[in-house]
């Protein structure tokens, strides 16, 4: 579906924190205190994958005691995709105007929030960037640097976007955007979610805009990332400029990237 431009944005009066859960329990705790801490308007979702070491009774636990926060109990590991799809609907079906996507393992700083969401006053889109100026990544080795800037470069340049980080999980989505955007085609996991995500938006016309973030590595806990998450982001990716190309030979055209709205 299509967007068009309008000149100003609504408020953002509920926001609603998504946080995909699966074996957290050293983190969770933690994670939703800072993100209280730091931006106490907001609600938190902590979508919970039946984590088998009680990530999932914690967050139980926290919602008992805070009525800002929720937990999405799911049957089993779908996936971070899956975990976030669901975390969208369950914002849609109870109105709130945009929803925030954010690691449970501390990598994204629930203190850079305020800024993520003072850009979403006029914006669509916000990523968290590691890779634009300003932003920082501490606790990585040079491989998987390399690894993260060079996937991204490739992103940028075979989809045609105006973002520096596609495979970045630290967003703000204005539930507008969500709805103009086909998220029943959406199939794709880890990095490839995001990437898939960000060229959805792109070609809706939504307005990306990206806010430099310090990005840490875990300190506790397991990384959920693999070779075939990695594997399965360059293939789509690469699926996705073919396509991008056989539609625009089509039609004959050439996108703009204005980033404007075209609402309906």
């Amino acid at each position: 579906m299509g967007v068009r431009a309008r000149a100003g944005r609504a408020p953002l009066r509920r926001v609603l924190v998504v946080i995909p859960t699966y074996n957290e329990a050293d983190n969770v705790t933690s994670i939703v205190a800072r993100v209280r801490a730091a931006a106490p308007e907001v609600d938190v979702l902590v979508a919970d994958d039946a984590s088998p070491d009680g990530t999932g009774v914690l967050a139980d636990a926290l919602a008992a005691c805070d009525g800002r926060v929720h937990v999405l109990h799911r049957a089993g590991k779908e996936g971070l995709g899956a975990a976030y799809l669901a975390g969208f609907a369950w914002a849609r079906e109870r109105g709130y105007d945009a929803v925030v996507e954010m690691d449970a393992d501390g990598s994204h700083a629930p203190e850079d929030l305020p800024r993520l969401l003072a850009a979403a006053v006029d914006a669509d889109v916000v990523i968290g960037s590691r890779w634009c100026r300003g932003a920082r990544v501490v606790g990585w080795p040079l491989r998987r640097l390399l690894l993260s800037r060079c996937g991204n470069l490739y992103a940028r340049m075979a989809l045609g976007m105006p973002v520096t980080d596609a495979t970045g999980g630290y967003r703000v989505y204005r539930l507008a955007v969500l709805d103009a955007v086909d998220l029943g085609s959406v199939c794709s996991q880890g990095y490839s979610f995001q990437v898939e995500l960000s060229r959805l938006a792109h070609r809706a016309g939504a307005r990306i805009v990206e806010v430099p973030i310090t990005f840490a590595e875990r300190q506790r806990g397991a990384s959920k990332m693999s070779g075939l998450i990695v594997a399965e982001a360059l293939w789509r990716v690469s699926v996705w400029a073919v396509q991008d190309r056989r539609t625009a030979w089509r039609r004959g055209l050439h996108g703009t990237g204005d980033g404007q709205v075209r609402w309906p």
